[in-house]
């Protein structure tokens, strides 16, 4: 999402929603490996361990970034939000949907139980390389937007603004560019031409929360017709 740095302060410390929404952070990581290994029937899948290792490290790590730049967005981002687009509720949660529990269950189905294909692991290569991009993408993003939080709305309570600093400079909406680099790395990673399908399905749910998003901001969140004429791409830098 787009959007402002002066907000009013506030507290720098954890509440319930941050805690919470660090936990479920994690407990859903755990939920996708219980579902990979499970449609797999077996454990003995090297690369399932090594990219659910390095991501439970990277949650870590990204936890400890964000709460130091940045702490009372990972209290908003845990808090439920009831004037939320309608339309944003459904789309975020079918993508949510084929992240956590379409796509492990396909890859696991995949490299386990039946073997539909088999990615060697030199295409693990460029699916860390986009890994590591997204990781650093959502993170730049997040420390520099207080307003970047997991639904679409307006946030008057927050005094939204726009944000033209960081990866906005770049493109619009670099968070979903980086659910989009996400959704393609985690089946290179692990090995499955299956998994890309899913992953193909949350690409395309991200494009349309992205052009639904960006007509919103456009119309509703002052001076963002401005910066649209500054920054002229959505997503993809030189394409859309």
């Amino acid at each position: 999402m787009n959007n402002s740095k002066n907000i009013p302060e506030e507290s720098n410390k954890l509440t319930k929603s941050g805690i919470r929404y660090i936990i479920a952070m994690f407990i859903l990581l755990i939920i996708q490996a219980i579902i990979l290994f499970t449609c797999a029937g077996h454990f003995y899948l090297p690369r399932a361990w090594f990219f659910i290792g390095i991501t439970f490290i990277y949650y870590l790590i990204s936890t400890i970034i964000l709460y130091k730049a940045n702490p009372e967005l990972i209290n908003q981002r845990g808090d439920i939000k009831t004037d939320a687009k309608l339309w944003d509720q459904f789309l975020m949660r079918a993508h949510n949907i084929m992240l956590i529990f379409v796509m492990p269950a396909i890859i696991g189905l995949d490299i386990g139980r039946f073997q539909w294909s088999n990615l060697s692991i030199y295409y693990a290569v460029p699916g860390f390389i986009f890994y590591i991009i997204s990781t650093i993408l959502i993170n730049w993003a997040m420390i520099v937007n207080p307003h970047f939080e997991a639904t679409v709305r307006i946030q008057k309570d927050r005094n939204h603004k726009v944000i033209t600093t960081g990866p906005y400079k770049i493109v619009r909406h670099p968070g979903y560019l980086s659910g989009i680099l996400w959704s393609i790395a985690v089946p290179l990673i692990l090995g499955s031409t299956f998994g890309l399908i899913p992953g193909g399905i949350a690409i395309v749910l991200l494009i349309i929360r992205t052009f639904l998003e960006d007509k919103t901001l456009q119309s509703e969140l002052t001076g963002y017709s401005k910066y649209v004429k500054s920054v002229k791409y959505r997503l993809f830098p030189g394409v859309w």
